[in-house]
């Protein structure tokens, strides 16, 4: 593990060194200092962009008429038209949770968050809908599970904005969708982290849930920690993003319900959130002085969902001692800067395309289609956080990496032990 993880933190570094960024570096707008409102108003107009197709489309029943459906090349659409359409809901409703709790306001952006929530759930209620033109699959194919688990982190981060003002007849409709799943299995890693988040959501609203699936999903997962806030991805370590796309916050996420739900002692719970602190503390110095990260592992046409953990870790208010919160947004912001600035991501009619920095279909894994691609919403976590909270209020600083490659002092970095 040690050596695999010096490999990764070496290729790190590389890929943010001034000698590769140099092409680059005069075309970037990352280093111009903005105040935090300056920085809030470009994420949340960033987000708002692009998750309004995919929830607008769905209030309005046209998800499935309007949505393309990109895949990889030499790939038939046939099987993606199954599933990809869930895969856009969920992914986007679990990256917009948290911004669409805070309350209305009378802002540019409380009206933008306003139209959103009351969308979301109008389309909430078409997707399990079976009479509507968008009701989702749910009840065929392996993937469903994936993004029900992603729906029902939604609900968990935001209930009070998107589970409880649905009435009735749909809450039942989505506990029976999801008890649906139950017919199916998937792969042997992260996948188990989702069948066993689908149960905690079904736990939190009262409904029975399957004592297996959350009990597999729970020993598995901590049976694969490798140490220093590292978790492999199954039996072997993999070098890619899911432990910030997958791994720590849907753990975190189904360890509070099991907590909550006195199902494992909260000395489980605070050691998951211990563990994606220190994961955290990676994300952070992978940020390059520019903006850029390293392109490596599965699914890096994800994006911005590369830095969910770090997101998560800042929303709940967790960041170690040595990160601040403005080196994260000022990191965080670079990060958007140069991925969405620089690189076209969204078609004609604002949808995500494949790829990482544009279009680059031939990167997309053999799993992806236009629906996979809303995992970037994961990305923009700490726009739940008010706008006079210190993440947005504070100056703006620089980041770990920012600062070595400056000469500035920063923080030595040690293996940890929990």
């Amino acid at each position: 593990m040690n050596k695999l993880k010096c490999m990764f933190l070496m290729v790190a570094m590389l890929m943010t060194s001034p000698v590769v960024q140099a092409q680059s570096s005069k075309k970037t707008k990352q280093n111009q200092v903005t105040a935090g409102a300056q920085d809030r108003q470009y994420w949340a107009e960033l987000l708002y962009k692009m998750s309004s197709p995919v929830i607008l489309n769905l209030a309005d029943g046209t998800l499935k008429k309007n949505m393309p459906v990109e895949v990889p090349p030499g790939q038939s659409t046939d099987f993606f038209k199954k599933v990809t359409y869930l895969e856009a809901v969920g992914r986007t409703m679990a990256g917009v949770a948290p911004w669409l709790a805070l309350p209305d306001d009378a802002t540019k952006e409380g009206l933008m968050r306003k139209k959103l929530r009351l969308a979301l759930l109008k389309g909430i209620s078409n997707a399990v809908d079976p009479e509507n033109p968008d009701y989702l699959n749910f009840r065929t194919e392996s993937q469903p599970i994936v993004d029900a688990a992603y729906m029902a982190q939604a609900f968990l981060r935001a209930p009070k904005a998107l589970w409880e003002p649905l009435d009735d007849l749909t809450k039942s409709r989505i506990a029976e969708e999801f008890k649906a799943l139950r017919t199916r299995t998937g792969a042997y890693n992260n996948w188990l982290l989702f069948a066993g988040i689908n149960e905690a959501f079904l736990l939190s609203i009262g409904e029975q849930p399957d004592p297996a699936r959350l009990d597999f999903a729970k020993r598995k997962i901590l049976e694969w920690y490798q140490g220093d806030g590292w978790y492999s991805d199954g039996p072997s370590l993999s070098i890619d993003y899911y432990n910030s796309y997958v791994i720590h916050p849907m753990l975190v996420d189904f360890f509070k319900v099991l907590s909550d739900k006195k199902r494992i002692n909260t000395e489980m719970y605070e050691t998951a959130v211990k563990r994606m602190v220190r994961y955290s503390e990676f994300s952070e110095r992978i940020i390059g002085p520019d903006g850029t990260y390293p392109p490596m592992g599965r699914s890096v046409t994800y994006r911005t969902a590369a830095f969910q953990a770090l997101g998560q870790v800042a929303l709940m208010g967790k960041l170690p001692a040595q990160i601040s919160p403005a080196q994260v947004r000022s990191g965080l912001t670079a990060v958007m800067h140069r991925m969405f600035e620089q690189c076209n991501n969204f078609d004609k009619a604002g949808w995500l395309v494949l790829g990482f920095c544009g279009a680059q279909p031939g990167i997309a894994d053999s799993y992806t289609s236009t629906g996979s691609l809303y995992m970037a919403t994961l990305g923009f976590l700490p726009l739940g956080l008010p706008a006079d909270n210190e993440f947005w209020t504070a100056p703006a600083a620089d980041w770990t990496a920012k600062k070595a490659w400056s000469g500035q002092p920063f923080k030595k970095d040690y293996h940890v032990e929990y």
